[in-house]
């Protein structure tokens, strides 16, 4: 089993750097769709859709893709209009930020969104956005390198968050949705990310007003990756699964792999273009 998960580990890390360095912006955010797509098959049986509502729900994504991909960049995808990207990413930020007193709710929050039909458009909130947000992200300039440091900061929050859980983990952050994750790990993910912050502002020589702010939204950025780990773990509880699917041996389904960074990426995409933080690397 561990072999079959390093393995796929190593395929999966091999074909996302691919992607990010080597493939032109038009045919990286095809590719990026058509994973989404997957995640989306992943989500209707999350929102506990039968097989012919699923290929709804994926054609009901196929379109906003497309929509979005025409609202925002016109189908050219090196020339975003980035306000039009903000109007989107904004609404996945607010979606986020209600989503996390969901998790902190349940199970009496599923009185909210427990309607399969909620979900599915739930999922059309997180699924697109997600897309948009490493679309325009992997657009600006060192665009790659940034995608790759949100990548960073989500596995800097995670891997903070277990060891400093396993050792100090006392108080439970979300009972009822992951009983194994803890204030103490929350904070030691945080702590671990804020340290990832630091030494990036320090080897890039950031003015300090600048360093501060980039700290501020890398923090905030690992606070999302947490929720969208709980809103998944919360979903998948409600529907009684414990992976999205098997289409990643050893390792579970794409969401499984993605839910953190389908919240991390709006929010980083952000405050990477309010503080033009590109131009600094």
């Amino acid at each position: 089993m561990l072999k079959q998960r390093i393995i796929t580990a190593l395929v999966l890390v091999a074909l996302f750097l691919g992607l990010l360095f080597l493939v032109p912006i038009q045919w990286f955010a095809i590719a990026i769709a058509g994973v989404i797509l997957l995640g989306g098959w992943e989500w209707a049986n999350l929102s506990n859709l039968n097989r012919a509502l699923r290929f709804v729900f994926l054609a009901a994504l196929g379109l906003a893709l497309v929509g979005t991909a025409e609202y925002v960049f016109n189908m050219d995808f090196s020339t975003p209009d980035i306000g039009r990207a903000r109007q989107i990413l904004w609404v996945a930020c607010g979606w986020w930020a209600l989503a996390f007193l969901w998790v902190q709710g349940y199970p009496a929050s599923a009185e909210l969104w427990g309607n399969r039909w909620v979900r599915g458009v739930i999922g059309l909130v997180v699924l697109v956005p997600a897309w948009l947000s490493v679309v325009v992200l992997q657009g600006l300039e060192h665009g790659a390198w940034l995608v790759l440091f949100v990548v960073a900061v989500v596995v800097f929050a995670d891997v903070g968050a277990y060891f400093v859980g396993r050792r100090f983990g006392k108080r439970k952050l979300a009972r009822e949705v992951s009983p194994g994750k803890s204030w103490e790990g929350f904070f030691g993910g945080l702590a671990a990310c804020l340290i990832l912050a630091i030494a990036v502002s320090l080897l890039f020589e950031l003015p300090l007003k600048n360093t501060v702010l980039f700290c501020f939204g890398v923090l905030v950025t690992a606070l999302a990756s947490v929720i969208g780990d709980l809103v998944e773990s919360m979903f998948k509880r409600h529907r009684g699964i414990k992976d999205s699917s098997r289409i990643l041996p050893g390792h579970g389904g794409i969401l499984d792999r993605l839910d953190s960074l389908t919240a991390a990426l709006p929010v980083f995409t952000m405050a990477a273009l309010a503080s033009e933080l590109p131009k600094y690397l």
